[in-house]
């Protein structure tokens, strides 16, 4: 079953989720991010039914989040890398892996972010690209591209976020 599709609505995270879809696809990415490249390797790490995998794989090409490249011709088999789209939602995914870290891991980290020339351990945190100040007090406006709708609903929302 299809969901509602979120391309046309104005929200820029909908529009992101759009092309992220379900959960399978970021738990494919981060296999991507890890090396994987492959559908067996897919498949393997995640125990996903081959056709889930397939359908999460189409959908990720079709989004721009993973590129499709021939690797063997006879017979066609394909590797899966990822895009500039997708490296560009790698903090969003390093920042929630560190939010299930500090949440929801009483057994303790099972997985940790560490900077690869030092090894010293890192939490991430968002930041102003512009001035590098973290993001804690931070107002939700309209841009100068939204509609009518859009500008009345967050005038209703006058919140601090």
């Amino acid at each position: 079953m299809k969901h509602k599709t979120f391309e046309n609505m104005q929200c820029p995270l909908a529009r992101g989720l759009e092309r992220v879809g379900d959960w399978w696809n970021i738990l494919i990415l981060r296999d991507a991010f890890y090396g994987l490249k492959r559908f067996d390797e897919f498949q393997e790490s995640l125990g996903i039914a081959t056709s889930t995998l397939t359908r999460r794989l189409d959908d990720m090409v079709a989004s721009g989040m993973l590129e499709r490249r021939l690797y063997c011709e006879r017979p066609p088999r394909h590797e899966y890398v990822v895009t500039d789209l997708a490296r560009d939602f790698r903090p969003v995914m390093l920042a929630m892996l560190a939010w299930g870290n500090r949440h929801f891991a009483p057994e303790g980290r099972s997985v940790e972010l560490t900077d690869a020339d030092t090894g010293v351990a890192l939490d991430p945190i968002v930041v102003d690209r512009t001035t590098g100040r973290p993001l804690t007090r931070v107002k939700v406006v309209a841009g100068p591209a939204a509609g009518d709708a859009l500008r009345r609903r967050f005038a209703r929302m006058d919140r601090v976020a």
